[in-house]
């Protein structure tokens, strides 16, 4: 009996009697036997075997899963089906008249959530999803907890999961471990599905279930095992209104360790072992205490709301953030592998069973003590670099998170960057100056503080050690595949003073003869006053002008070669294109913003120059965009115009 009103038996039909289908099918038997449900029908593509509705009566069985639910009237149905079909199964069951528990994830795109959630408007019907540890009383405890401000304010929420699988869990099925099959997307992966809930508790945690609670998100993929998901990742998630989390799992731990959700407070902190509903509290003004909370089963709560129009407990429309993740994860480049050199790899028979990665456990609890990345961690196989791609050839590196001395004014850059023949084309940390990284962005002097690196220039005294180094850190890629990425970052002071906030754009894109890098960046003045960018020209060093986009080269000085559109002098040049080529690569830098800065003989390094003679005063911000174009060879004049003319239609783009 539920509510103490209404005793009628709820007709039920189940799609997907076979893996957690058995979990759900011991879950019926449970609540026939309370007299709550009868299980009407089962919808599945295999034949069902005897015993397996042991205790459930003679449902009707059928591989058409609508007309099964009109026949038998079913008024709820259970969709434990494969991801890639839960929204075409999930609106069938919804205009068939049925409501509906819903597995999670809710669905394999965002797009496809969103056809569910019509269908649940236009049906009027209820859909519940199967995020089992949301029904936990457990989560409105700890929200209770936070109001009242047991541990203060919240600084941040870590999630650790740490689960063994051996390498057949990959190929239980066509689909296990898979992101897509074909064109239909599949996303089967640690973090969405698996650790789904580890995601999910965390997102009601924080009280966030609306897609838009979601600002952005950075993801680490990675796996160890040889599929095309991921079994060891982490992410970091900035919601609109709240603090931040950060979630980082893995299939390849040496035994299973229960995940849990860390809420750090400025005065203690919360901890949720969601598998076991259970809550640790550490105050410093209540001591710590551990309580173990009940859970509703969310059948049960669906039963309930079908019979006496209870609550849902996991509507639909809560988990929008959760899809938001998933949709994040699902545009992701494909995730990593890790070296078998940082894996145990156990064989049978000569056969490979089970791969672990040493430490990894402790690993997901250190990203939840420090709300860190694994790239934040100092981790071999996390590298924090993403690669560029042109035909399906890795033709760049972004170093996006680089261990760098404060001297070095520490920035992202690229590099190394080659010629589809694969010579390189830049150069890092050279002898001569030690600051110069590759392909980046960096400037002089922004009101006082080093954003380039090295010595500052001082009137009257000359290049100077300054304690001024100012750092560009990588806050969350907002879009990012193997031919381009979106960036944001924020360039900070030694004084801890964020001055400017960047979106950094960068494509690869294909020519006929080598390929183009195209770089746009924007920077937002986040101070009150207007922010001052300057060089060494403005300060009294002729020519010294350089600040902005700026690529350092390789190669002997005898080799090197520059030259203009105009065929002026480079260095201070106002043409559109400048050139650099040595004897087996070509850059031609395509621009109409800024002055041109060029080094050949004392070291090959070019780039636009944003304050060539007077200071440049950014009020609110500016934007720059630069397409430079790698070609193998020394090219002429003549080649370079014609490669600058091909590239028209990638300069009018936006």
């Amino acid at each position: 009996m539920m509510n103490g009103t209404t005793t009628r038996t709820v007709p039920v039909v189940l799609a997907g009697a076979y893996g957690h289908g058995w979990w759900h099918l011991e879950n019926l038997r449970r609540l026939t036997d309370g007299g709550l449900v009868r299980l009407a029908g089962v919808c599945d593509v295999r034949e069902i075997e005897p015993g397996l509705l042991r205790g459930l009566g003679s449902p009707e069985q059928s591989t058409d899963l609508g007309r099964l639910i009109e026949r038998t009237g079913a008024e709820v149905t259970i969709l434990v089906t494969p991801i890639q079909t839960h929204r075409d199964l999930a609106i069938r069951a919804l205009e068939a008249g049925s409501h509906l528990l819903l597995e999670k994830p809710p669905a394999s795109t965002l797009a496809g959530f969103h056809e569910i959630e019509a269908a649940v408007q236009r049906t009027g019907l209820a859909c519940q999803v199967g995020f089992q540890s949301l029904g936990s009383a457990a989560i409105p405890a700890i929200r209770r907890l936070v109001a009242e401000g047991v541990i203060g304010r919240v600084r941040g929420i870590g999630v650790a999961g740490a689960w063994e699988r051996p390498s057949a869990y990959f190929t239980r099925s066509a689909w296990a471990g898979r992101r897509r099959a074909g064109r239909v997307d599949v996303m089967d992966g640690a973090l969405t599905n698996p650790f789904a809930h580890a995601v999910a508790t965390a997102l009601a945690v924080a009280g966030k279930g609306a897609a838009d609670d979601v600002a952005d998100i950075d993801a680490e993929l990675f796996h160890a095992n040889p599929i095309e998901a991921d079994d060891t990742s982490c992410l970091r998630i900035r919601l609109s209104d709240g603090p931040p989390i950060t979630i980082a799992v893995t299939l390849t731990a040496d035994r299973r360790h229960e995940p849990y959700v860390t809420v750090h407070g400025t005065e203690g902190r919360i901890t949720l072992t969601y598998t076991l509903d259970r809550v640790r509290v550490e105050s410093r003004a209540r001591g710590v205490s551990t309580t173990t909370y009940a859970r509703a089963d969310l059948l049960e709560n669906l039963v309930s709301h079908v019979r006496d129009g209870g609550p849902l407990l996991v509507p639909l429309h809560r988990t929008g953030a959760f899809m938001r993740v998933l949709e994040e994860i699902r545009l992701a480049p494909d995730p990593l592998p890790i070296p078998d050199a940082h894996q145990e790899i156990e064989h049978e028979n000569g056969v490979v069973v089970r791969r672990t990665i040493p430490g990894v456990a402790n690993l997901t609890a250190r990203s939840a003590e420090h709300l860190a990345l694994f790239s934040e961690l100092d981790v071999p196989w996390a590298a924090p670099r993403a690669v560029l791609k042109v035909a399906g050839q890795a033709v760049a590196e972004y170093n996006w998170r680089p261990e760098l001395a404060t001297t070095l004014s520490p920035r992202p850059y690229l590099h190394p960057v080659r010629t589809l023949r694969g010579v390189p084309v830049t150069e890092v940390n050279p002898a001569d100056h030690v600051h110069h990284l590759g392909a980046s962005i960096a400037v002089a002097d922004v009101s006082g503080r080093n954003f380039w690196g090295g010595r500052t220039y001082v009137r009257g005294r000359g290049p100077t050690w300054l304690n001024n180094h100012g750092v560009q850190n990588h806050v969350a890629f907002t879009r990012r595949d193997e031919h381009a990425f979106t960036e944001t970052l924020r360039w900070t002071g030694v004084d801890g003073l964020d001055l400017i906030e960047e979106n950094r754009r960068v494509t690869a894109r294909p020519l006929s003869r080598g390929w183009a890098l195209d770089v746009e960046f924007t920077l937002t003045n986040l101070t009150r006053e207007p922010l001052t960018i300057e060089s060494s020209a403005t300060k009294g060093r002729a020519g010294a002008g350089y600040g902005g986009f700026f690529w350092r080269a390789p190669g002997a000085s005898a080799d090197r070669a520059a030259f203009t559109a105009w065929g002026d002098e480079p260095h201070g040049s106002r043409a559109p294109w400048l050139a650099m080529s040595a004897d087996d690569w070509t850059l031609v830098f395509v621009q109409d913003a800024d002055p041109w800065f060029v080094r050949i003989d004392e070291y090959p390094g070019a780039g636009p120059a944003l304050a060539w003679e007077t200071p440049l005063v950014v009020e609110r911000g500016l934007t720059r965009r630069i397409v430079t174009i790698i070609a193998d060879g020394r090219l002429t004049p003549a080649e370079a115009a014609a490669l600058v003319t091909d590239i028209g239609d990638i300069q009018r783009e936006r």
